[in-house]
């Protein structure tokens, strides 16, 4: 079997495929794609002449279509290669706009609470030209793929990152607390001297799944210790209401508490506990503009106070 010449191969004919994937329908596709439906067609038919497969099962009387096999083992590929494209599209533009234009950055909620407004305050003094759009979502994982995609120039995350094409620059440690009412009683825990094993039983408060509280809960498991988990939530402020209001204890990073409350207290850090670490993440492939990398710098600097002022504080109780 002669192998395939896919130097034929151009990247709209990926992109039509997947906007018939996507779509289901030629019609819906070539609405996405801005282009006529024969068109399109003609893309598709193209490359299965090209790779001597049906990408496309056409079913005869309807007007809805799906990916063969084949199809779907092509899509696989353009995943990657449409994402990389992207990628280079974002380079390009960030390289021309040099120290203007947008940085988008990832962000989860407690790195937003507690890093973000004193840094996007110092950034924005030194870099006035550049406008910083955010990105919120709940999982660091979510957010790194969208800066493998392009999508973003730096994301907050989680270490270790996840594989892919990533570097990063730690910003702090984040030690896990344990967080009770203020009206709870624990004879055998002394603030400052948490042990895992005297939170054994108690019924906790969870945060929803991902990567950091994966890590804390993997990390509990292999002492021997099953939580008593007894609700989750993605939202910190949840979190810790429910834990005031008497319906459990909760196992925390710092930077998800509010310290003001007045319905809870807060003891740890955790001592049998590794703290979770912050990073600064980016696209180890891609340009990095002056301005990203200031904004990691400033990042930096703004982290260390906050862990300077925290251990001050350590000291003080």
């Amino acid at each position: 079997m002669q192998p395939y010449d896919l130097t034929q191969l151009e990247l709209r004919h990926l992109l039509a495929l997947q906007a018939v994937a996507r779509s289901g329908t030629f019609w819906g596709a070539a609405e996405d794609m801005g282009c006529s439906q024969s068109a399109l067609s003609q893309q598709i038919a193209a490359m299965e002449r090209l790779l001597g497969v049906t990408l496309i099962d056409r079913h005869r009387g309807k007007r809805t279509v799906s990916t063969t096999e084949a199809g779907r083992l092509l899509l696989r590929h353009a995943e990657v290669i449409v994402a990389r494209m992207r990628a280079v599209r974002a380079d390009f533009t960030a390289f021309t706009q040099g120290a203007a234009g947008t940085l988008r950055v990832g962000t989860f909620e407690s790195s937003g609470t507690h890093l973000l407004p004193p840094l996007l305050r110092e950034f924005r003094n030194r870099w006035p030209a550049v406008e910083v759009k955010l990105t919120e979502l709940s999982k660091d994982d979510q957010l790194l793929r969208l800066v493998e995609q392009g999508d973003l120039d730096l994301s907050f995350a989680i270490l270790p990152l996840p594989a892919g094409p990533f570097e990063s620059q730690i910003l702090l440690e984040d030690p896990y607390m344990l967080v009770v009412s203020r009206t709870a009683t624990f004879p055998g825990i002394k603030p400052n001297s948490v042990r895992l094993s005297r939170i054994k039983g108690m019924p906790v408060i969870g945060f929803g799944q991902g990567r950091s509280m994966e890590q804390a809960e993997s990390q509990i498991k292999s002492q021997g210790i099953e939580l008593n988990i007894v609700f989750r939530s993605n939202y910190n402020g949840v979190v810790q209401g429910l834990v005031g209001a008497g319906v459990g204890c909760a196992i925390a990073p710092r930077l998800t508490l509010d310290l003001r409350r007045t319905d809870t207290r807060v003891l740890g850090p955790i001592k049998d506990l590794q703290p979770r670490l912050i990073a600064m993440a980016w696209h180890k492939d891609r340009y990095r503009t002056p301005a990203a990398a200031a904004f990691i710098d400033v990042a930096r600097r703004i982290s260390e106070g906050l862990q300077t002022a925290h251990q001050r504080q350590k000291r003080r109780g």
